[in-house]
């Protein structure tokens, strides 16, 4: 151990390492070379190594040699308002990215659920989307490129930083939702958008079929929320289930919009007041917390309610939440490897993938956060390990164990 602090502090200086809770030596790197010199001598030592930003996403007990935390990289390199543009390192907080990015009027669309100091790699590498899905799109819309550390220390520059189409095999869409089996996520270029004149909150209470009912009524109509999410009574704080939209736009349609909103026995609508609809999203999004466990299901729109019934009958209602115009669901509570591993079986008769997005290392390790549930899938993601990280130094489980 005293030799992995003298390699590392010879590499990094005296202020590049640190000691975790359980001992461990921390590379604190700052830059994206730095990264690369400490990965390179983790493959010369045959290192395990685990990478973190500010542990407050993925619990930090995967079994390593070696712990690389990217805390080191909070920069801002550029902030282009006229292309609404930006690149920013990895280790950037979402709450002081949302700050500069404001100050210059724009914003990222992008609610990822956990703490609001969860680092910006995090959200991109484990790829958490938020209900703001619906209208900007998932977490690999926003990402125009990024530069990525591979597993045997080779410096990748991906996609582009322009908005623009790439041409070739974009490599940026690898690396986000890949949890860093691919590589690690050192610097990413951003599209971002203009601040927008009005952002309002609407909130329905009722039965889940009444508020399904509504959704599909929405979705149907001209409207155009740019979040529809249904969550469970446990989830929203509320003895209902609750149907949150979310209108983003200019005034007038904002306005618009609202003036649509249906009408459906048993169901009651609400505006939350503007200073107080941010603090909804905050407690809402920390709900994805409070249990140990956190997973995300595709399903199609159609199938929602089929989808609802299966989650919540395998492993109960717990906190959930699920995207009324898009069919992504998410689900937080406590559940055994042997749980997921049966909800992942069902799921996958129903062309439904399932992701593990957070759980303690003994239930990742079983499980996998991917999972195939195709045939052929879990083997292209052991040839695509064993080119961007062959000696398999990054301490990741993108497959379970059933798949060894």
């Amino acid at each position: 151990m005293s030799e992995a602090f003298s390699r590392i502090r010879q590499l990094l200086g005296e202020h590049g390492i640190e000691r975790d809770a359980t001992g461990l030596p921390r590379a604190v790197p700052d830059s994206t070379a730095a990264v690369a010199a400490v990965i390179t001598m983790a493959n010369e030592l045959q290192w395990r190594v685990r990478v973190e930003g500010h542990g407050t996403w993925l619990p930090s007990d995967a079994p390593a040699d070696l712990v690389i935390s990217l805390k080191g990289l909070e920069w801002l390199s550029s902030l282009t308002p006229a292309d609404l543009v930006g690149t920013v390192g990895a280790g950037v907080p979402m709450d002081t990215l949302g700050l500069h990015l404001g100050e210059e009027g724009m914003w990222l669309a992008i609610d990822s659920p956990g703490r609001s100091d969860r680092t910006l790699g995090s959200v991109i590498a484990t790829g958490t989307s938020g209900p703001l899905r619906l209208g900007f799109g998932p977490v690999r819309d926003h990402v125009l490129g990024c530069t990525v550390v591979t597993g045997d220390g080779k410096v990748i520059e991906a996609g582009g930083r322009v908005v623009k189409n790439v041409a070739g095999f974009d490599l940026t869409k690898l690396q986000v939702g890949g949890f860093g089996g691919f590589g690690i996520i050192t610097e990413l270029h951003l599209r971002l958008r203009a601040r927008a004149g009005a952002d309002v909150t609407v909130l329905a209470r009722g039965k889940r079929d009444n508020l399904l009912i509504v959704a599909r009524g929405i979705r149907e109509s001209s409207m155009q929320p740019a979040a529809m999410e249904l969550m469970s009574p446990a989830l929203a704080a509320s003895p209902d289930w609750v149907l949150a939209l979310r209108f983003i736009g200019a005034e007038e349609a904002v306005h618009a919009d609202r003036e649509q909103l249906p009408l459906e026995p048993g169901v009651s609508w609400e505006v939350i007041p503007a200073g107080q609809s941010g603090s909804f999203r905050t407690i809402t999004g920390m709900a994805s917390l409070v249990g140990s466990v956190t997973i995300r299901l595709g399903a199609l729109v159609g199938g929602l309610d089929d989808t609802l019934d299966l989650v919540a009958s395998e492993l109960g209602e717990g906190f959930l939440s699920a995207g009324a115009g898009d069919g992504t669901i998410r689900w937080t509570g406590e559940a055994t490897p042997e749980q997921l591993s049966q909800l992942r079986r069902m799921a996958a008769t129903r062309e439904i993938p399932l992701t593990v997005e957070r759980a303690p290392w003994p239930v990742r390790s079983a499980v996998g956060h991917f999972g195939a549930y195709r045939e052929g899938v879990g083997q292209l993601v052991d040839r695509l390990r064993e080119t961007y990280d062959p000696l398999k130094v990054i301490s990741v489980a993108l497959e379970g164990r059933e798949h060894e």
